[in-house]
């Protein structure tokens, strides 16, 4: 794959660091300017506190870019042209017309993965969307996930989807589901979900070598480790259902379909809320990114 590096990504893989892959959808658009740009700086600034170096992940006029300068982050973040939601299916067509945009999920674990890269700090993952057996609407980042050599550190799915559904083709997928220091399966704004997890990591050095095993003796695909989110901003399960419920059948009403969902929850969610969910966004994002830097520290040091 045909990547261009920043320079202090390029330094630190040429050192042997400890690197992170950031997706920037959350910047182009999943989060208002200027919290995107202020949400990116906070995720890179936890990883360097944490011992790694931050690598995020864009298509910079049909460059795929590890690692990106501030004028590039500061472009997507302001959002004055066209961004397009970039996944993995469309890093071909965005590279051939010199696009620019945020990478999602599942085109940064395959970026992540041409770079060497083997851990990766997002929000939530994307899977089953509620009502899928009518509408068949299933996000690319599970095939990704189970494709990909990349330990994704998130907080659970995303709030908009069937959870259990997601969690049973994760399963078929191959994908180890790891609690971090929990039993039960994190949803994004809130601590729990009432899924149970098979597997679980009290700490990161036992996450480090979960992940070792999956890479380097058995050279299978991606796992995926839960961090419940900060408890101080985190909201209640059945407060977080109610807005959903109500923000989804306004989707339903307006004609929202596909990718145009989360951003359209993440917005609703916030003016619903009066601000809760962005601040719990905000806060849960910084949180994986600092496990996800103690996790490629140790992931290296296991070496």
């Amino acid at each position: 794959m045909d990547l261009r590096f920043s320079e202090e990504v390029r330094r630190a893989l040429e050192a042997g660091q400890p690197l992170v892959a950031l997706e920037t959808s959350v910047v182009a658009q999943g989060l208002p300017y200027p919290d995107n740009l202020a949400a990116a700086r906070a995720c890179e600034e936890a990883i360097r506190r944490a011992g790694a170096v931050p690598a995020a992940t864009a298509i910079i006029d049909g460059q795929l870019c590890v690692g990106l300068e501030e004028p590039e982050m500061r472009r997507l973040a302001e959002g004055k042209e066209r961004l397009l939601k970039v996944a993995s299916r469309d890093l071909a067509v965005a590279m051939a017309t010199r696009a620019t945009g945020g990478t999602t999920v599942s085109a940064t674990c395959e970026m992540a993965a041409a770079a060497g890269i083997r851990v990766f700090s997002t929000g939530g993952i994307g899977g089953v969307h509620r009502g899928a057996s009518e509408h068949f609407d299933i996000s690319q980042d599970i095939a990704a996930l189970a494709r990909f050599p990349v330990a994704v550190v998130c907080a659970g799915a995303k709030s908009v989807l069937d959870l259990p559904k997601t969690m049973e083709l994760l399963e078929t997928a191959g994908v180890p589901v790891i609690g971090v220091g929990t039993d039960e399966l994190p949803s994004f704004y809130s601590r729990g979900s009432g899924i149970p997890l098979e597997h679980r990591a009290d700490d990161v050095d036992t996450a480090a070598r979960i992940a070792r095993a999956r890479f380097e003796s058995l050279k299978q695909g991606g796992v995926l480790y839960t961090v419940p989110p900060p408890e101080e901003t985190s909201l209640p399960r059945n407060e977080v259902e109610l807005h959903i419920a109500a923000t989804l059948a306004d989707a339903d009403r307006q004609g929202v379909r596909g990718k145009g969902v989360t951003p359209f929850l993440l917005s609703e969610m916030a003016k619903r809320t009066g601000g809760k969910t962005l601040k719990a966004n905000l806060a849960l994002l910084t949180n994986n990114a600092r496990f996800a830097g103690q996790l490629a520290v140790a992931y290296a040091r296991a070496s």
